[in-house]
């Protein structure tokens, strides 16, 4: 079933900022106050920071995990994935957005990769690939089923995470640093205000992100589009309609392509709001709450769109508590 719609944001509940993390553990409780930051509004969300995942170079790569609160897992992790133009962002710059998919039950695995300074293409979906297959390997202390693991994206993250959803298991994009043999499958996308393709610049010159010389078949393997076929997991794209970093309609074109290739495709155009409108923690948890009812639909509790149940008045359940 093929999906689309267009929402406003209104008057859902407000939701303070998450402070910081300090040190290598910190337990999120509302109304208390790590140091280095102000109280969060996450109870029992716990974060464990800088978990070594493997290298990329001579660069240890590192991950946060935020876990769900007790008794409100559902099996199902998320690799998170930060923007930032390829050119700088961090793991921390996610903490506000990653905490509300751990606080619906997602085990929410924050990643490092190296940005264009540090290395060159396909230097980055490496490290997403041995980020993802890190965290399916040590799935029994992460907690989650291996068989459930999605991978969330912001802008530049969102362009990994297409590619990393397009390109499960295929041995030229997986690399060698990280836990071989865990496997890259993914059951399902989010992609935030994504880019979708790699071009070279108006000269004809490399685009910063590929290694000069690089010629447009190089960057038509670097595209996310290039590889949406069947196959390709559960999506849920958002972008605002008042982007101006990364155009709406990229997202439009990415939601068709997505439908022509029968993929099972929803799109949220949050009118008015610009590039990274998720910075706000209130667009944010209710982007997160979207992505999981959407996810929930999909992959966790997979089921069809019906009327209201006669017998019971409202629909099928979600099945979690």
């Amino acid at each position: 079933m093929h999906e689309m719609t267009r929402r406003r944001f209104l008057g859902t509940a407000g939701m303070a900022a998450v402070a910081p993390a300090v040190g290598t553990t910190m337990l999120a409780q509302n109304g208390q106050t790590p140091a280095g930051g102000g109280p969060t509004s996450h109870p029992g969300v716990t974060l464990e920071k800088n978990i070594s995942f493997g290298k990329g170079g001579d660069i240890e790569l590192r991950l946060d995990i935020y876990r769900p609160p007790p008794g409100k897992a559902n099996g199902m992790a998320t690799i998170h994935i930060h923007g930032g133009g390829f050119t700088g962002g961090s793991k921390e710059t996610l903490i506000e957005r990653a905490s509300p998919y751990a606080a619906l039950g997602y085990v929410a695995c924050v990643v490092q990769y190296r940005l264009i300074g540090q290395a060159k293409w396909p230097a980055q979906i490496e490290d997403v690939k041995a980020a993802i297959r890190w965290v399916r390997a040590n799935a029994k202390s992460v907690g989650f089923n291996p068989d459930l693991l999605g991978v969330v994206g912001h802008s530049a993250g969102g362009q990994l995470a297409l590619f990393a959803a397009g390109t499960q298991n295929r041995p030229e994009f997986e690399g060698k640093n990280g836990t071989p043999g865990a496997g890259t499958q993914l059951v399902a996308c989010c992609a935030y205000y994504p880019s979708t393709e790699v071009r070279p610049r108006a000269d004809g010159t490399a685009n910063n992100l590929m290694a000069a010389g690089s010629d447009e078949a190089a960057h038509r393997a670097a595209s996310p589009l290039t590889y949406i076929a069947k196959g390709f997991p559960p999506t849920v794209i958002f972008h605002g309609t008042a982007d101006t970093t990364i155009p709406l309609e990229n997202s439009e074109r990415l939601f068709k392509q997505l439908r022509d290739a029968g993929v099972e495709a929803e799109f949220h155009a949050i009118e008015g709001v610009p590039h990274v409108f998720d910075s706000n923690p209130e667009f944010a948890k209710v982007a997160a709450g979207l992505a999981d009812f959407f996810i929930d639909r999909k992959v966790l509790h997979r089921r069809p769109w019906g009327p209201p149940s006669d017998a019971g008045g409202g629909g099928r359940g979600r099945g979690r508590g």
